[in-house]
């Protein structure tokens, strides 16, 4: 695997069907071309994830929303007005542009605007060598499935780089800013619904779609299971005043 601090390297990598680790301003992603099925069986088999289980496609422009996504309600269109480029995910109705091999099979895909300039500058590149200005990116968190999402070059190569070909490439973008995955909002029903939490609060959403937030929802989200992003750490409780004495006071 390639390490580059190069945008078009990665780009190249992800053009011909090869798979490259992107910062973003949440976590680092695994990506691959989201309209290429046998780059994207390479994510999953890197990170050992079910292959049910959904994958956010990255996409450059807003406008893109539009060629993924259909029967959008007008409070959708709001939301990535304000919230994109940003940590916000809005899964839709999906058009024929996304395959069952980033949706798990739904009819619904998941979306995001990402605002990192080392991810969207290896979009655009994308887009310019492939000429479709709506690529996606298929994009995860460059992790083994089930553990702790990275947010440096060194800790996504500490997870994943052992699994990665001679052709895949890693851009690094330096640490991410925000550090936890974007909040995932489901746009299929009469009102929003956070599917996962993340940088945008509930009442973030809310604000800006003049609706509260239903509760239910039967859409299967990235990044929803029960034991997503468990990190191999021991737990330990320790009385106040043992802790005081081990630290030196």
């Amino acid at each position: 695997m390639l390490r580059t601090d190069d945008p078009d390297v990665a780009a190249a990598a992800l053009a011909e069907g090869h798979l490259a680790a992107l910062p973003t301003e949440t976590v680092y992603g695994l990506g691959a071309r989201a309209d290429l099925p046998r780059a994207v069986a390479q994510v999953y088999a890197a990170k050992g994830r079910p292959a049910d289980h959904p994958l956010i496609v990255h996409l450059f422009d807003p406008y893109a929303l539009l060629a993924w996504g259909v029967d959008l309600p007008e409070w959708a269109g709001a939301l990535a007005e304000v919230f994109w480029p940003g940590p916000m995910t809005l899964v839709v109705r999906r058009s024929d542009r996304a395959g069952d091999f980033v949706t798990g099979g739904q009819d619904t895909v998941a979306l995001r605007v990402p605002a990192h300039p080392g991810m969207r500058a290896v979009m655009r590149a994308l887009g310019e060598r492939v000429g479709d200005d709506a690529v996606g990116i298929a994009a995860p968190s460059a992790n083994r499935f089930g553990r702790v999402s990275p947010t440096t070059a060194d800790h996504m190569l500490a997870e994943l780089g052992d699994v990665l070909g001679a052709d895949d490439v890693l851009l690094d973008g330096g640490p991410s800013a925000v550090g936890v995955e974007s909040t995932i909002v489901d746009c299929t029903g009469d009102r929003p619904v956070i599917l996962r939490p993340g940088r945008v609060a509930t009442r973030g959403v809310e604000a800006v779609t003049g609706l509260t937030c239903g509760e239910r929802s039967a859409v299967r989200a990235p990044g929803t299971l029960a034991s997503h992003y468990a990190p191999r750490a021991r737990v330990r409780l320790v009385d106040a005043v043992d802790l005081e004495a081990a630290v030196g006071g």
